[in-house]
This record gives structure tokens, sequence and C-alpha cells, in this order.
């Protein structure tokens, strides 16, 4: 490997590489691509996250309603969580998972319940079941921390029908499961959790627990139970084991241990059998931030405080949005803002921006959030003064959304004469967005708005990467340059994904490029293309010319998808943290976590760090 020299006489302290197989380690990847997109289809997927769905009662604690009647004779308590309703029968805890492409708004919730323990009835809701195997078919089940509030429901005309006063209580106690083990359901704010509460001289290993309404199940690289159903995965997390020893709680090792179709136990380690021993699963159920159609996520940001914005692309007319926000109403293809706070637990806002998809996003000191993507021809909102009013085409925008969600500050186009796609976009201190994507020119004359820029006109080939810096109002280009090659090899495309500034104002850039002339610096640490290659471009404040550039790929292909920054040897170099994918396989360096490919898509993580 060259040494990585740039006009400051800066060299490579270390190129740190390492290859993460997703497949292999419990990250759900959604391979798919953008028809408009125009990106190396073979490779390159969109970057998907789906948080979870938040509602306005996910605050309280999860709590244990006894049944008198509100729901099946079976059921002996029921409690409500985040996408799903549990329902505790004398053999059974069965959960019936909220099914989002199946609402019925407005319809009676409690017909519904009663449905749910019905021998063949269709519900929309999936029902997955939890049954302990050779365990006691009649325990002695009690509500235990009984909680001031109660319960009613009143349904249809005749107060005979109804139900009310009904208790609830903190926990639910199973006793004598197994010979000497009871079963406790409690909650943990709204996550739901089980002791098994095994006595001094009782067995653990008789504990198997048998579950119905799944796909399959894994136990996890991190020791968690996985359970594919339909609606989504339930994870019961690593087990805890601990015994109290003189008030002290002490450890005890326990792990999942699989026991035939749909069956698991526990293996638990050496422990006092003479004491009792506690083993804890923690249950969550992941479910989804969407409506009714096909939704996807593709940024996150976080603020000071601990608050998620998530971006994406909705086609759903049911998307949650809340009161007040900007936009409430479906407007027809639609990227949505939302703002999840800090426990997951509710949204604080959340809004549809008529005819766009949102891909980028990040968030200023006062909770600004500012949204990046590419905009339709009509209908997307745009604000008097800002930059470009009038649709080119499919173009670039930045968008700046107040805090409360509520209002725009500004909101601004910016594009070409065909298609434009914003894909990154980060801030600096002063307000100041910096935009990254790529554009699509296929005529002699390309209008992609430049302004003091490193490379004032289109290298050629299909689409080029552009790096943009926008002033605080969104009136104005500080900069605007392209970034890319033009020596036509298969479509000598390139592509910009991430953008990451420093406190100088220096803006870094990774993506893909086909380009063999793709502007590197003399001395970098990688000036020879391999084939599809990730890169990594730094600017100097002013955008005028590069502190440096350079290819980073193997003997396959390679693209970058995520850039960050952290603090090098000297306050004035940063390190620089790249993230993507690739087919190569001698990417990696050594003394990493994964030197090695093992086939197919690897995802790979990579620093770049400077010394004098």
């Amino acid at each position: 490997m060259s040494s990585f020299l740039n006009k400051y006489n800066f060299h490579v302290e270390a190129l740190l590489c390492a290859i993460l197989t997703l497949s292999l380690i419990g990250i759900p990847v959604l391979l798919t691509t953008r028809a408009f997109a125009n990106r190396p289809t073979h490779l390159l997927a969109n970057r998907v996250s789906q948080p979870d769905r938040s509602n306005a009662y996910g605050a309280l604690p999860l709590s244990f309603e006894l049944n008198q009647g509100q729901t099946n004779e079976r059921v002996r308590f029921l409690a409500r969580s985040e996408g799903y309703v549990l329902f505790l029968t004398a053999t059974e805890a069965v959960m019936a998972l909220d099914n989002p492409a199946a609402h019925h708004k407005g319809k009676d919730d409690l017909e519904l319940r009663n449905r749910v323990e019905v021998s063949g009835s269709r519900s929309p809701r999936r029902i997955v079941r939890m049954k302990l195997e050779g365990a006691n078919p009649d325990p002695r089940i009690e509500g235990i921390e009984q909680l001031p509030a109660a319960s009613n429901y009143f349904g249809g005309s005749d107060p005979a029908q109804w139900h009310t006063d009904i208790p609830s209580f903190a926990r639910v106690r199973y006793a004598q499961v197994y010979s000497g083990i009871d079963m406790v359901y409690y909650g943990n704010q709204r996550r739901l959790e089980n002791d098994f509460v095994v006595t001094p001289g009782a067995d653990p290993n008789v504990i198997q627990m048998a579950f119905r309404g799944i796909k399959d199940f894994e136990i996890d690289r991190m020791g968690d139970l996985v359970l594919r159903t339909e609606q989504g995965n339930i994870r019961q997390s690593k087990p805890v084991a601990y015994q109290e020893v003189n008030g002290v709680r002490e450890d005890v090792s326990v792990s999942y241990v699989p026991n035939g179709v749909n069956r698991v136990g526990f293996n638990v380690g050496a422990y006092d059998p003479t004491r009792p021993l506690i083993i804890d699963p923690v249950l969550t159920y992941s479910t989804y931030l969407g409506g009714s159609g096909f939704d996807q996520g593709y940024a996150i940001a976080i603020d000071s405080l601990g608050n998620a914005y998530v971006t994406g692309a909705t086609a759903a007319i049911d998307f949650p949005t809340t009161p007040g926000a900007l936009q409430t109403n479906y407007g027809g293809g639609d990227a949505f803002v939302t703002k999840i706070n800090p426990s997951g637990s509710a949204l604080v806002y959340s809004t549809y921006l008529n005819g766009a998809s949102g891909n980028g996003i990040a968030v200023d000191a006062d909770g600004n959030a500012y949204i990046t993507g590419e905009a339709g021809r009509t209908n997307f909102p745009i604000t008097g003064g800002a930059f470009q009013t009038a649709p080119m085409g499919f173009d670039t925008f930045v968008t700046k959304l107040n805090a409360a969600g509520s209002a725009l500050v500004y909101s601004a186009r910016f594009g070409g004469n065909l298609d434009d796609f914003g894909r990154g976009i980060a801030l600096d201190s002063a307000g100041n967005a910096y935009i990254t994507g790529w554009t699509v020119c296929r005529s002699t004359v390309c209008t992609f708005p430049t302004a003091n820029a490193f490379q004032p006109n289109y290298a050629g080939g299909n689409n080029d990467a552009f790096v943009t810096k926008i002033n605080s109002s969104g009136s104005a280009l500080v900069y605007s340059t392209y970034l890319g090659g033009g020596k036509i090899i298969n479509g000598t495309d390139d592509w910009g994904e991430a953008i990451a500034v420093d406190s100088a104002g220096s803006a870094y850039v990774t993506g893909y490029t086909f380009a063999p002339d793709f502007p590197v610096t003399a001395g970098a640490f990688d000036t020879s293309r391999a084939g599809l290659d990730a890169f990594v471009t730094k600017f100097t404040p002013d955008g005028a010319s590069l502190v440096y550039s350079t290819f980073l790929g193997g003997n396959d292909e390679d693209a970058g998808w995520g850039i960050a920054l952290s603090n090098g040897l000297l306050r004035s170099m940063s390190n620089v943290h790249i993230a993507g994918v690739t087919l190569s396989t001698d990417l990696s360096t050594g003394g990493v976590l994964q030197p090695g490919s093992n086939g197919a898509f690897d995802g790979f993580v990579c620093k770049l760090g400077f010394t004098p």
C-alpha cells in the first residue's frame, strides 16, 4: 500500500479495514433497488432502517387486567403493549401481533379480542403462542401488586354487557408450573419479562418453552432468541440468571438451548442448589413505523438529548402523523419526517413532506431538522426566497423543518436539466448545509448549478457526483461542484452517498465510481481504480480544491455508503471512518474484527488516520 501524502505533507498513520458479514450477525438487510436511482443494481442496495412505531400510551407501564368477562373466558389476564395484546391463559401465553397492513380503524376492539381465542377465526392480528411443555396444566394464577387504575368497557346499549371497575396488577404469578418452579410475568417499562423462580432442589432443566404461530426461530450470535413471524420478529434477549447471597446478587451463567422443533430450554451453569435461582428472559416485539402502504426509512439522526429523527418515503395514506405537524394528510408519493423521543416510547412529531423522497437528515443544536432527497416535478413545498423554486425535473432539495415539526424554516430545490438525487447531508456550526448525491446528464449542455466549483463542468458518462454547500437561509449556494470522471467505461458513473464536515468547514465525501479518471490526488492511498471502487474525498473549506482524494477498493466491487469523523492527533486533522458494501476478498487489513470475507456481499468498515 502506498503512503498517503496530501498537500500538507501528511501521511497515513493506519488504514483499519474490517469486513462485516451482515447476513450472519443478525442484522436484517433489505436488498432492493430504486428504479430511478441510476446505480449499479447488481451490487448496491438501499439503506433501510425500520424504527419502532410509537404510541402516546407508550410511556405508561405495562399492566395486567384481570379478565372479568371483557374477553374470552379462557383468558385469566390480559396486557397491551406497542404492537401486540398479550393474553395469559392457564396453559399458554398468547400474543396477538398487530398487522399494520390490515388495520380496521373504527372497528370495536372488544370484538377483535373476543375472536382471538376462537378456534378457526380470522383476525387482522397474527397469533403466537408460548406453552410450557410438560408443565402443570392447572397452576394457581394470581395478580400481585394491584394498581390504583381500573378499566371499564362500555359496549352496546345494554348495561348488563358492560364491564366496569376491572382491576389491574403489576405482576401475574403462576405457582408451581413445574415442581418447585414458579413463573412471574411483569413489565419493565413496556417490555415484557417473565421470571422463572427455581426453589432450592428444583431442576431448571425441566423448563421447556414451545412456540406455535411462528415461521422459525434462531438463537443469534448475541444469545438472543429470535422468533420470526409474518408481522415482525419477537425477540427474547439473552437470559440472565442470578442468586441472592447475603443480600448481594451473584450472576449465574445461562443461555438458551434448542430442544426439538420450535422448542427451547435453558442451559444453566454452576450455581448453589441450596438457594433460590432466578432465570429472567426479556421479550421485545419489533414492530413498524408506517401505514398500510409501502414505507421505507432511509436515514436517521440523533440530537444531543437522544431524540431520533427519521426520514424516508411512504405510499401510505395512513402513515402515522401528529396533530399540528407540517403536513398531516398524504399528498401522493411523499417523504416523511418523524421525531421519536429518547426512550422510543412516543412520537414527538411526524409529518409528510409532499412529492418527495427523504434520503438524508441532519439536526442542529436547536432541534431543527434538515432533510435532503429528490423532489418531484410538482407539489413539492418551497419557500419564498429559496435558491430555486421552479422544478427542472427530479431535483435535489434541502428543507429545514422547525424544532416543533410544524413549519418550514426554508425549503429549496436545486437541479439541472435532467434528474438529480440528494443522498447525504451535514451541517456546520453556522447552519450551512452540505449535500452530496448525483446528477444525471445525457446532453451536451448540463445545467446542474455550480458556484465557486472545484469541477465546474460535467465530466461525462451517465451521472456525476456533486457536492453543494448552501447558506443558512437556503437562499444561495456558497459553492457547488461536480465530482466525477469522464472516461467511458461501464457508463463511467459516479455516485455521492454520504458527507461529513469538520470544525474548519471542510467537507468529506464518500460514494463509489466506475471512472478510472475520477479525481484523485498525488500520493493518495490508492490512485488506481480496480472496477467499481469506493472513494473518499476531502475538500478545502471554500470548495475550490481538494485536500486529498483516494479510491478505496479491493479486487472486486466496493461502495462507500456512510462516513463519520473523529479527532486525529492534531486538532486540525480528522480521522475518517467509512462504511459500505463489498464483493472484494482482499479489502481488509490484519488484526481486525473479521479479516476475511465470508462470501457474497459483505459490509466493511475502514478508518483512515493521519500523522504529520
